[in-house]
C-alpha cells in the first residue's frame, strides 16, 4: 500500500483488565504531538460515507473508541511527492489505531461495522465558526479516483 507523505499511524496500547479497558490515544509527549486545539467526538452509522474535505491549517489525529471505518485519504497537494496518492486505512476497535492526517490532504470516511463508529479528533487547531477551515467537496461526484462501494471478492 502507498503511503501519503505526512501520515503518520501509530498502533495503541489497550489494558484490559476485570473492570474494563484502558487505551490511551494521544499524549502531549507522543512524537506526533506538535499542539491541542480541541478534541471532539463524530460519529457515522453503518454504511456512511462522510468525505471529502481537507484543511489549509490544521492536521487531525483520528482514533476509533467503537465501531470500525475505513478512513480514506487523497493527497492533492501540489508540492507533495505523492501528490495523486490514495490510501484506504481500516481501523476501529479491531485495530486501534490513531492516525496523524496532514493539512492538505482530503479524508473521508465510511462506518464499514454493524453498528455506529465513534470516531475522536485531537486536532492541532480550535473549530472557528466564522471562518472555518474546512474546504469541502461532493463524497460521490468528484475528481478523486476513489469509489467508496465495498469491494467484495
Amino acid at each position: 500500500m502507498t503511503t501519503i507523505k505526512g501520515v503518520n499511524i501509530k498502533d495503541l496500547k489497550v489494558i484490559p483488565d476485570e473492570r474494563g479497558r484502558l487505551m490511551e490515544i494521544f499524549r502531549s509527549d507522543d512524537p506526533l504531538f506538535s499542539k491541542f486545539g480541541q478534541v471532539y467526538m463524530t460519529t457515522a452509522y453503518p454504511g456512511v460515507v462522510k468525505a471529502w474535505h481537507y484543511h489549509k491549517i490544521q492536521t487531525d489525529h483520528f482514533a476509533v473508541v467503537q465501531g470500525m471505518i475505513k478512513l480514506v485519504l487523497f493527497d492533492s497537494r501540489e508540492d507533495s511527492e505523492t501528490k495523486g496518492t490514495v490510501q484506504e486505512i481500516f481501523m476501529g476497535t479491531n485495530k486501534p489505531i490513531l492516525v496523524q492526517i496532514p493539512n492538505g490532504v482530503y479524508h473521508g470516511f465510511k462506518c464499514i461495522g454493524q453498528k455506529e463508529a465513534i470516531i475522536i479528533n485531537c486536532p492541532t487547531e480550535v473549530y472557528n465558526y466564522e471562518s472555518p477551515d474546512e474546504h469541502r467537496i461532493d463524497p460521490h461526484k468528484n475528481e478523486i479516483p476513489y469509489d467508496w462501494k465495498r469491494k467484495d471478492g
